[in-house]
């Protein structure tokens, strides 16, 4: 369960790299618009903000890879608190979002199931 745990908490950061560039890169793209229904003078007024979570992001998938690596390099205690952090985060950030903003659990759920699976199995993993 373990490895199977780093493969969804690994998919999760891809997502979360994908959030960040949504986020910080191409924020104002008719593409990120559609995708977090905003309008063209929303995504400039809010620009600076969208850009700053979007490394906020970023830094989650990095403390998922940089785990899994470590992981991987036979520290196991130190990969696994690190996937821990990274991926315990993303599902914490998506639960906030679901509590306040009911309108957005859609996105939520889409930032939130690969964590959640993954911390689970960890978990598991653990445990056994």
């Amino acid at each position: 369960m373990t490895i199977t745990g780093l493969v969804l908490t690994g998919l999760a950061a891809v997502l979360h790299v994908f959030i960040f560039y949504l986020e910080s890169v191409a924020w104002t793209s008719p593409r990120a618009r559609a995708t977090f229904g905003t309008t063209e003078a929303e995504a400039e007024a809010t620009k600076s903000l969208a850009f700053n979570q979007g490394f906020y992001n970023l830094f989650l998938a990095l403390a998922v890879f940089i785990g899994i690596i470590v992981f991987a390099a036979g520290s196991t205690q130190v990969g696994l608190t690190l996937v821990f952090v990274g991926a315990g985060s993303m599902l914490a950030a998506a639960l906030v979002l679901a509590l306040s903003s009911p309108e957005l659990i859609a996105s939520a759920l889409k930032q939130g199931t690969l964590p959640l699976l993954g911390v689970a199995c960890l978990l598991v993993g653990v445990l056994i």
